[in-house]
């Protein structure tokens, strides 16, 4: 189930004194399957192209398709219902999301309204309550007594519990400490590996070089770059003029590089830099025999 993009613009409050264009003829195509991040500095219009996803906000001018659905300015919400199932959306303030009165109810929500029957329900919440780490003892608690990177992994149960084919996740490890966001962000790409789509806002590249296969860079508006993270960070100029942080690998590779190290290709995950410097240090000792 892809996701495509024609010539969308979107425009916040119209016709008004506070008329803002917040995509501007934005073109591209998620292929089903992939893991996808969109980058780009605050303002850029992240959240904006999100909301565009399962018609949340819908476009001012262009199409889109989603998984099979069109989306544009005068789709109704009733024609949105079957895209809202295929299409699950995690936000950045997860407080906004959580409304039930204990966490099992808060994460059945979603199964329920798309029309699993109570048990079936129940069993999904219970099963992804566990795998995003929470214990069963927070079942029953309120969703707001809890910490703020707790109240995020219930957010993000509530919508991987009904399994949507199309999982989008705006900054979805924030507040969450290192070995969390490990966890999280191994959940996301086994959910990826299972035959599902995966976007990502991020502002962290190394989440992104980790575990991204494509990349969207937003600027202003404007879809500016469309490519792998290996092209994208292999141009270290391109990656600075637009305000980008290179991942942690790709310093360190360019350190390496300086020290006569060669590499055919970008290394962005530590296990891929480990196994080409081991590969380089292997050729540097059978020519030194």
């Amino acid at each position: 189930m892809s996701i495509e993009f024609k010539n969308v613009d979107y425009v916040y409050a119209p016709g008004t004194p506070f008329q803002t264009q917040g995509l501007i003829d934005i073109s591209f195509k998620i292929e089903k399957g992939s893991f996808v991040a969109i980058a780009g500095h605050t303002g850029s219009g992240k959240s904006t192209l999100m909301q565009h996803f399962d018609g949340l906000l819908l476009p001012s001018k262009g199409e889109i398709t989603v998984a099979g659905e069109q989306i544009n300015a005068n789709t109704l919400s009733k024609a949105l219902k079957a895209i809202r199932k295929k299409v699950g959306l995690v936000f950045q303030f997860p407080e906004n999301q959580l409304f039930e009165e204990t966490v099992l109810k808060d994460v059945m929500f979603g199964p329920l309204n798309f029309g699993f029957s109570e048990q079936k329900a129940k069993e999904q919440a219970v099963e992804w309550i566990k795998k995003v780490g929470l214990s069963e003892d927070m079942m029953d608690k309120s969703p707001f007594e809890l910490s703020g990177g707790q109240m995020r992994r219930v957010a993000i149960a509530g919508v991987m519990a009904y399994e949507p084919e199309i999982l989008c996740l705006d900054e979805p490890a924030a507040g969450l400490d290192p070995e969390g966001q490990k966890q999280m962000f191994e959940i996301f790409k086994e959910y990826q590996r299972a035959g599902h789509t995966v976007i990502l806002i991020s502002h962290n590249m190394d989440d992104i070089s980790e575990y991204a296969d494509d990349m969207l860079v937003l600027d202003h508006g404007h879809l500016i770059k469309h490519a792998s993270p290996q092209e994208i960070f292999s141009d270290q100029e391109w990656v600075k003029k637009h305000y980008l942080d290179e991942p942690a690998t790709s310093r360190l590779t360019r350190e390496l590089q300086k020290g006569g190290f060669q590499f055919s290709e970008m290394p962005l995950t530590i296990e891929s830099l480990v196994s080409k410097v081991a590969n380089e240090l292997k050729k540097k000792g059978d020519m030194d025999e």
